[in-house]
């Protein structure tokens, strides 16, 4: 039996363990339910286990059986996290085992790394005496937008196993972008940096049938969040990728009335630090500017937020190889460009080496090109995946540990 063959013994207890978890998701810092539940998958393993009190985190270290190491010699350590979270989406996925609680969804598919990685326990500590090392497992909350993977970094979690971890590696599946059971990732950047930026234009307020009696905010504020693209069109280099999305827009309470204030908020995507710091700089001067041109004051907040998340090459070229081995090279690529989003994964290998790999997961209903991506209240993945990422997850610390 391989490890492959194992994994997919696995997969109905997979599959039920995933669906509990996604039809009660937690959005956040605080996942209680999903806490216990981890817990209590976790409960039958030879495990040194820690469960975060102020947020929901779990943490557990697996001893490996095999090697001798002089005492004050340290083992080799590698981490894997998954992510446990759900998102404020209500679900319009019809599936038996949809999310019980309006306005809260696993539309992101944390539901899947969660339970991919108990599964990846079960593998390694059937395997554990062929093991020279530790794995920690990291679960984590918060990782949608909360900073959880810095909250768990400042808790210990890098070196729960005694001393710093050397390679760590997560999974993120795709509902969309790639077909299902398809293993992708590529070296350096895989993920951008994301900056927020909160506006909020002062005027002074009246009656909208005198607004030259007025300085009215909302003119201006539209005005800003269109210059700001052109900002960005005309400031940076065309092939320095940007991201500027004004996503919250607000302003006044009735049609008659002009406010005193208009805000707005932005979200900021780059992959170079210098770029990073030339529109930060940018959009800032921007928004100054034109609030000034019409007599009004902008309050700028300029909030730095997770750096780029940039694979290790070394990292990034045994992932390809760990899963070339288990699925062979016809599902498996290196990524042309890297994508848009954001990941705090970007805290963990910020300081240690380490890579994310991309794992489709999208449904045989769907076509990867028009499937709707994650985030989206009609995002749908397979449970057909839970075995080959549970795989992956326990090849990828095998591979650096036997």
């Amino acid at each position: 039996m391989t490890l492959l063959d194992d994994a997919r013994g696995l997969a109905d207890e997979l599959s039920q363990l995933r669906h509990r978890l996604h039809q009660r998701p937690e959005i956040g810092l605080r996942l209680p339910r999903t806490q216990d539940a981890v817990l209590e998958a976790l409960d039958d393993l030879d495990l040194e286990i820690s469960a975060g009190s102020e947020i929901s985190s779990v943490t557990a270290v697996l001893r490996g059986g095999a090697g001798e190491h002089e005492p004050e010699e340290p083992r080799p350590v590698v981490l894997l996290r998954a992510d446990m979270d759900a998102l404020p989406v209500h679900e319009e996925v019809d599936v038996p085992y949809r999310s019980v609680l309006d306005g809260a969804m696993h539309a992101c598919g944390h539901d899947l790394h969660t339970t991919m990685l108990i599964g990846a326990a079960r593998l390694l500590d059937a395997r554990r005496s062929t093991l020279q090392g530790d794995v920690v497992l990291m679960f984590q909350p918060g990782e949608e937008g909360y900073d959880g993977a810095q909250k768990m970094i400042d808790a210990g979690v890098l070196s729960a196993a005694g001393h710093p971890a050397d390679m760590a590696y997560a999974l993120h599946v795709m509902p969309n972008m790639m077909p299902r059971a398809h293993v992708s990732t590529r070296p350096g950047p895989i993920m951008a940096a994301s900056d927020g930026m909160f506006v909020t234009v002062h005027g002074a307020g009246g009656h909208g049938s005198t607004p030259h009696l007025t300085r009215d905010p909302v003119p201006a504020t539209c005005e800003m969040v269109l210059a700001l693209q052109t900002a960005v069109n005309r400031g940076v280099d065309a092939f320095d990728a940007v991201v500027v999305t004004v996503g919250s827009l607000h302003a006044g309470s009735r049609r008659n009335i002009i406010p005193e204030t208009a805000s707005f908020e932005a979200t900021v995507r780059t992959f170079d630090r210098s770029v990073r710091r030339r529109v930060k700089d940018l959009l800032i001067q921007v928004c100054h500017g034109v609030a000034e041109a019409h007599g009004l004051v902008a309050d700028v907040e300029y909030v730095e937020e997770y750096p780029v998340t940039m694979n290790d090459s070394a990292a990034t070229e045994m992932g390809l190889e760990v899963a070339n081995s288990l699925f062979g090279a016809d599902r498996t690529d290196v990524m042309s460009r890297p994508i848009t989003g954001t990941e705090d994964f970007s805290r963990v290998i910020d300081r240690v080496p380490g890579a994310m790999l991309l794992l489709g997961a999208c449904v045989d209903d769907n076509d990867p090109l028009t499937a709707p991506s994650n985030h989206s209240p009609h995002a749908a993945f397979d449970d057909r995946v839970l075995p080959d990422g549970a795989a992956l997850y326990a090849e990828l610390a095998l591979s650096q540990l036997t």
